[in-house]
């Protein structure tokens, strides 16, 4: 009987600690919506100010921002099938689900990356304009995120391997997976708002 009621009180207190360790995590992605807000704020405020340059009509093709977008989804679907095989103690699948959310990751990085570098190359860098210098800074912003993810997604998949799925480490995987999709949704925005809009 002493026996069961330590290991009831042992997962209720591991239950508080993931609680307030999500509740935490979801605390900062507000802190990060605020900045993403301030961020879409000050594009929409200076997306007409190219003074004499090229507008994102000039620049920008909404068929590459689309497969960027594509494979972004993909890898927010990938990692949430991984969160449901990590809870249910699939090792080997939730390696593999978050090896793949981690390449989609990489391909998305790269093309934003491909991105800038062309602009870059043909003389429209953030100098250029207020309207370059707020589109840099929101869509790099994002992609600074997007490589912390990465580099997070890297050091779970060690921890995978080397420790296991434990409490400690389905907690980490539930922020990053947080994290992950809050990423998606900041994307989504950002193709509707700079390459829809701003094409038209």
């Amino acid at each position: 009987m002493t026996t069961n009621t330590a290991l009831h009180t042992s997962d209720d207190h591991h239950d508080d600690r993931s609680d307030k360790t999500i509740f935490g995590f979801w605390v900062y992605l507000m802190t990060d919506c605020i900045l993403f807000a301030t961020l879409f704020a000050a594009y929409a405020v200076l997306h007409n100010n190219t003074y004499g340059g090229p507008s994102a009509k000039d620049l920008f093709s909404p068929p590459f921002a689309l497969a960027e977008t594509l494979i972004l989804l993909t890898s927010s679907f990938t990692c949430g099938l991984a969160l449901q095989a990590a809870y249910a103690g699939q090792k080997n699948k939730t390696l593999l689900l978050f090896g793949i959310t981690f390449l989609l990751g990489i391909s998305f990085l790269t093309l934003e990356l491909k991105e800038f570098t062309h602009l870059v190359h043909e003389g429209s860098s953030w100098q250029r304009s207020a309207f370059l210098s707020s589109f840099f800074t929101l869509v790099g912003s994002h992609g600074l995120h997007i490589t912390s993810g990465l580099v997070w997604m890297t050091v779970m998949i060690g921890h995978i391997i080397f420790r296991g799925l434990t409490l400690s480490t389905l907690r980490r995987l539930t922020c990053l997976s947080l994290f992950w999709h809050f990423l998606d949704v900041v994307w989504v925005l950002i193709f509707t708002i700079v390459y829809l809009m701003g094409v038209k």
